[in-house]
């Protein structure tokens, strides 16, 4: 494990002279929160290595090193997510598997199903619930971890030399680049939509008041006991909640019964917050806006949708990599507008239609 100063030092010139790297994280979001990084595995020609972000080392250097390469992941999008989110990380260029596989056909593209079925090992479930903040890491935990990067260049290669005999690599190059963008893209500010739980819809603006002052509540609460908020209270019992102060009936049958004194003060406090909102400061329901296609518009997306999956037979592809249902409603509508947001292999293959 990497987890000093002198340690990273030691590994970096084989960061920066090898010919590949492969790349995975593992975090704690089923244990911890907010969640973070709590291990990166990287994987070169001279071995498997686990650094570890949790012991205070700068990073810095690691990750310069790393952006100099073409970075092999597998299911690249969360871990993309994460090293953005944690560490302000965004590699230069990336190799992605299991894009690879979905490109080739592929029907099933775990990462242990795809190093079984091209390279012939079977890899063991392992610790894939674990607390990959605990340390230090079982033996059993390490092991997981570095089979999680120790055969992607090999599984890459495989893969790649079979994109390029399908003439699909280009296919895959503007795949990963458009992957690298739209996980580092800006995220808008959510702060009046973040609180809106499952169900919330159908609170009147008063109870929106009082789950917007309960989801701030949990949200502390989690924070401070380090725990994902589901575990101090689910999002189903916060609108339950807020419904039943919105008409003033009384909310202790509604409380679990493990239910500590403390906290049940803190929901009593947060709902009597929300209550005490002005109606004028009262959350206004979001509308949604449907759009209804008309007559032309559904028979142009059904000709869409035949020719699509015409194409996908031919080529062997799940259609929804060629272009979502979601995406051909938008297409039927107005080509010249949305088509530019498809990258060019999809806009080749769908053409004609």
């Amino acid at each position: 494990m990497i987890d000093t100063e002198a340690k990273l030092s030691a590994f970096l010139p084989q960061i920066r002279q090898t010919t590949w790297v492969a790349v995975d994280t593992e975090a704690d979001s089923l244990h911890n929160y907010p969640e973070k990084v709590c291990l990166i595995q990287i994987s070169t020609a001279g071995g498997d290595e686990l650094v570890d972000p949790l012991a205070g080392v700068a990073l810095d250097p690691l990750l310069e090193a790393l952006s100099g390469h073409e970075l092999v992941f597998h299911a690249a999008d969360y871990d993309l997510r994460m090293l953005l989110k944690h560490h302000q990380f965004v590699p230069r260029a990336i190799f992605d598997t299991m894009l690879a596989a979905r490109l080739l056909g592929e029907r099933q593209f775990g990462y242990s199903h795809l190093v079984e079925k091209f390279l012939g090992v079977r890899l063991e479930k392992g610790p894939q619930k674990a607390n990959w903040a605990l340390r230090p890491l079982t033996l059993r935990m390490e092991e997981y971890a570095r089979n999680d990067t120790r055969y992607l260049k090999p599984l890459s290669d495989q893969l790649k030399a079979r994109l390029a005999t399908a003439g699909r690599l280009a296919w895959h190059q503007e795949s990963c680049v458009r992957l690298i963008a739209d996980c580092t893209q800006p995220r808008p500010d959510d702060g009046d939509v973040v609180w809106r739980v499952k169900g919330s819809h159908a609170l009147g603006r008063a109870g929106l008041a009082v789950l917007r002052s309960l989801w701030r509540w949990r949200e502390a609460e989690a924070v401070a006991a380090n725990r994902p908020p589901f575990f101090v209270l689910s999002h189903d019992l916060l609108v339950s909640l807020a419904a039943a102060a919105q008409s003033q009936e009384p909310i202790e049958p509604l409380l679990p019964r493990h239910l500590s004194d403390r906290r049940r003060s803190g929901i009593r406090a947060a709902l009597a917050d929300g209550l005490r909102t002005p109606a004028g400061a009262h959350p206004h329901s979001l509308k949604h806006t449907s759009y209804w296609p008309s007559e032309a518009e559904r028979r142009r997306q059904a000709e869409l949708q035949k020719h699509r999956d015409a194409r996908s037979a031919e080529l062997n592809l799940d259609p929804t990599i060629i272009a979502s249902r979601a995406t051909l409603a938008e297409l039927a509508q107005d080509w010249e507008a949305h088509a530019p947001r498809l990258m060019l292999w999809q806009r080749e293959v769908l053409q004609g239609a």
